[in-house]
């Protein structure tokens, strides 16, 4: 018998993409308007013990999987460990205006094949926190993963408690993309993890909106932005 029946749909399928793996991040220095990122080495530990004493709450380590440390030997433990590492790969800030290092980044979740890169382990000292500098850091290892070596999607995430954090990811463009419930044990706590992401069609935008704020034009004679990377009235800073 017969009968009319349409042939099936073809199944939903995501866009074709240039599926040719990525390269790695190199470890070489990055140089910036305000601040210079040198690849982490144990020659940085003693700068970085001497940053970390400005926090002397230890609040700055609360959302981390190390840290505050007990002493300077321990700080070059970890340091020691951390950069011999090449996922995350971590590098020292040294801002211009202070000449010492006050913290380190990385490039971590390394997916050449995927073209997907996370920026994290951000340690800022309050020195470093709240300034163009710090802003800079962030910016130069978001440049590298998107631009130099072509990454797709450049990956944020956080404790869902970290507000700071949250709102920076939101001032440099990050987008929302929500929450792994109980996703991991941090020091005995629960962690909640908020994603964030910029795709590869959405970084031109972020890229030169950081730009322009990092600009020369954009500051003072006291060093204070004329209008805020997330909004056009001055606000503080990451």
């Amino acid at each position: 018998m017969m009968t009319d029946l349409a042939p099936p749909s073809p199944p939903p399928l995501g866009e074709v993409v240039d599926s040719t793996p990525r390269a790695l991040p190199a470890r070489v220095p990055h140089r910036g308007a305000s601040v210079t990122l040198e690849p982490l080495a144990v020659r940085h530990a003693a700068e970085l013990w001497a940053a970390a004493q400005a926090d002397a709450a230890g609040h700055g380590w609360a959302y981390l999987g190390y840290g505050p440390f007990a002493d300077g030997e321990a700080m070059r433990r970890h340091v020691a460990t951390f950069a011999a590492q090449h996922d995350p790969m971590a590098w020292a800030i040294r801002p211009h205006s202070s000449g010492t290092v006050l913290g380190w980044l990385t490039l971590m979740d390394i997916q050449p094949a995927n073209a997907a890169i996370e920026i994290g382990h951000i340690w800022f000292s309050p020195r470093l926190q709240r300034t163009r500098a710090a802003t800079e850091a962030m910016f130069l290892l978001m440049r590298h993963a998107m631009d130099d070596l072509g990454y797709r999607r450049l990956v944020w995430k956080c404790n869902a408690l970290n507000a700071p954090s949250r709102r920076a990811a939101v001032r440099l463009g990050f987008v929302f993309e929500g929450e792994l419930r109980a996703h991991q044990v941090v020091k005995g706590r629960r962690r909640d993890t908020a994603f964030f992401s910029i795709l590869a069609e959405e970084w031109p935008g972020c890229r030169d909106r950081i730009a322009a704020w990092l600009d020369d034009s954009n500051w003072d004679h006291a060093q204070r932005p004329r209008h805020s990377l997330s909004g056009s009235a001055p606000a503080p800073q990451v």
